[in-house]
């Protein structure tokens, strides 16, 4: 027999697989709170800015928050030029993710589902305490990285291990399982958030839930389909006794069949594994469709889910709400995906479109509607849908390739595809370094525009030499300084700035000048 065969004698989904995939499934809370962290603790309160005079210069700006909130914002004043670096955080923790995603899947078909998801959890709780004591910005965003990293591969293998350890009539339950507890999770860091204020103590907090889920997973065996493909048919043959001993069966003496010919079916269908995904037609078209629809679900998912702050309200309460709007998905996509009427294709493309449509809505609503029909409301709509649509996603990209061919790397290799193709078509975009924008479309297809541009940036610069030349040499330093304005407004205003204008400006200039006024309060 088989592993399939095998674990209808010991039971499909029996009391130790339910523990087994219970244990798994918590843990996406505590990967949740590592996923929306940023949110939180990246939050921008109000501020003004305030300059103080002193013996005629400027003392350095002082920044005063109004609101009473800690975050990494207000400790290191990532404001104005350096509010960039917020936004570039959680950047960094999705680049990990996307990393983990793609390196951890082939490594755990190679040594192992288990050791690869404890030590990436062991890892991912060490770089969690790196973020709480981060002495400054540049510690803070690399362990951003490396807590993504760790949370993409443990994620990949948490949601295999919850299928390989049931049978296949179970596997869209325990993936629907997991998705509905990491919306759970999100919920719950709201809550926590609200509780926690201090980001350095919202950040401990969130993080030694990982420890518990840690000593718990410990005790989690290795995946049996995974040792029989490997040949381990002995130890696969243990786990599975040990399995049905849990469940209360009387299966002893379990007999799989022999490696040889499982290896070599294994060989047969696998032909150059990753390779066969653009030279089998199937395939090729199955990946790039898939291609799109993971980018679609991760783009409106993620870009719902990240911006629970910035709407209107409580940010604590949107981002519980944008966590708890999932739950009724899963359920709605578990009924429609097991009908014969709707299925798996026709449910994932209908949740999408109505997910669209929900986001469509809200550029159509005035800004003063009721709490019902809201711009926030329709967001939650959009994120309800896309999550059904998400779950599926999950689901039927494990069914519609060959289980012996592809193992768990297969998902997320159509992330790393879809990266890959997007870095290629970026290079056919121009570049648009120090060159101006264009005004109208038939600047975006005139074949001289760029020799155009630079002709008329040579006159310009000209212009202003000569007139520079004939002022007293005297005024030179207000000349320039005129001069740089003038092409300033030029450049990107497209304003005509008249020698005389030039003369008026300088005459001004001149006029502070004489007067004996400080250098530093000339306003330019």
């Amino acid at each position: 027999m088989d592993v399939d065969d095998a674990l209808q004698v010991v039971g499909e989904f029996g009391p130790y697989q339910k523990r087994a995939v219970l244990c798994v499934c918590v843990l996406q809370v505590y990967m949740a709170c590592q996923s929306m962290l940023i949110v939180l603790v990246g939050y921008t309160p109000e501020y003004r800015i305030e300059q103080q005079p002193e013996d005629g210069e400027l003392q350095r700006q002082h920044v005063t928050f109004t609101e009473d909130v800690d975050s990494v914002v207000t400790e290191w004043l990532l404001i104005k030029q350096q509010a960039y670096k917020v936004s570039l955080a959680g950047s960094l923790f999705f680049a990990g993710l996307l990393v983990g995603n793609v390196v951890f899947g082939p490594l755990s078909d190679k040594i192992g589902r288990r050791p690869v998801y404890l030590t990436g959890l062991f890892f991912e709780v060490v770089f969690g305490y790196v973020t709480v004591l981060a002495p400054n910005y540049e510690v803070f965003a690399a362990s951003r990285l490396l807590v993504g990293l760790m949370n993409g591969g443990i994620g990949l293998v948490c949601f295999v291990l919850t299928q390989e350890y049931v049978g296949k009539s179970y596997w869209a339950l325990t993936g629907t399982l997991t998705s509905m507890s990491f919306a759970i999770g999100i919920a719950l860091f709201g809550v926590l958030g609200y509780f926690v204020r201090p980001w350095r103590s919202l950040a401990s907090v969130a993080n030694s839930s990982g420890v518990l889920f840690f000593l718990l997973s410990v005790t989690l065996p290795e995946s049996p389909r995974w040792l029989y493909s490997q040949g381990q048919t002995e130890r696969a043959e243990e786990v599975l006794c040990y399995m049905a001993l849990r469940n209360g069966n009387a299966a002893k003496h379990l007999v799989l069949q022999r490696v040889g010919a499982a290896k070599a079916g294994g060989r047969d269908n696998g032909g150059a594994g990753v390779l066969q995904l653009v030279l089998h037609p199937v395939l090729r078209l199955r990946t790039m469709v898939l291609m799109y629809v993971w980018y679609a679900c991760s783009l409106v998912y993620y870009g719902l889910t990240l911006g629970a702050s910035e709407a209107s309200g409580s940010r604590f309460v949107n981002v519980a709400m944008y966590g708890l709007v999932e739950l009724p998905a899963y359920p709605l996509c578990m009924y429609f995906i097991n009908k014969q009427w709707a299925g798996r294709r026709k449910s994932l493309s209908s949740f999408l479109c109505l997910a669209g449509f929900a986001c469509l809505c809200t550029m159509f609503l005035p800004e003063n509607t009721g709490t019902l029909l809201s711009a926030t409301s329709l967001a939650l709509l959009g994120k309800l849908m896309v999550s059904a649509a998400f779950n599926i996603a999950y689901v039927y990209t494990s069914e519609l390739y060959p289980t012996r061919a592809f193992h768990a790397s297969m998902p997320f290799t159509v992330f790393c595809l879809s990266s890959l193709s997007a870095g290629c078509l970026g290079l056919l975009l121009p570049e648009t370094l120090n060159s101006p924008v264009a005004e109208t479309l038939e600047e975006l297809s005139s074949p001289t525009r760029s020799l155009v541009q630079s002709r008329v940036l040579e006159s310009k610069v000209t212009t202003q030499h000569d007139a520079t030349r004939s002022l007293p040499q005297e005024h030179l330093f207000y000349s320039q300084r005129v001069n740089s304005l003038c092409a300033g407004g030029q450049w990107r205003f497209n304003q005509k700035i008249t020698l005389k204008t030039k003369h008026v400006l300088m005459e001004s200039l001149i006029n502070l000048f004489n007067r004996k006024s400080p250098l530093n309060q000339i306003k330019y």
